[in-house]
């Protein structure tokens, strides 16, 4: 037979917060040994806003790194021609072209996808 205990709903509910509070500071623990471990990037607000704005990712995490397109262009082994139409919206580049791009930004592919 299975131990059962009641409480008072108050009670369960405070419990249930405080748990939820457990596993966010379990979560941002991690966090920070992932950033203290080097595996980890803080994205500055400006990067972040240009983001969420809908500018072009690859412009976004271009200029974060400080490179130009030519720059980006010998690093990845692209061409500027397609870092530029990836950049304008005219082309959104292969998978092979984009896991290049974010291996030079040092970023995930899924950094350089639209929604």
């Amino acid at each position: 037979m299975d131990d059962t205990v009641t409480i008072p709903r108050a009670e369960y509910e405070r419990l249930r917060a405080a748990d939820d509070e457990l596993s966010d500071f379990r979560a941002a623990l991690a966090v920070e040994a992932r950033i203290a471990a080097g595996t980890e990037e803080l994205v500055p607000a400006q990067v972040a806003d240009r983001l969420i704005d809908g500018e072009a990712a690859l412009r976004v995490w271009r200029e974060h790194r400080g490179m130009s397109q030519s720059a980006l262009a010998r690093a990845s082994g692209v061409s500027r021609v397609q870092i530029v139409d990836i950049e304008a919206g005219r082309n959104t580049g292969s998978v092979r072209t984009l896991r290049r791009l974010a291996e030079t930004l040092n970023i995930a592919v899924d950094d350089l996808i639209p929604e």
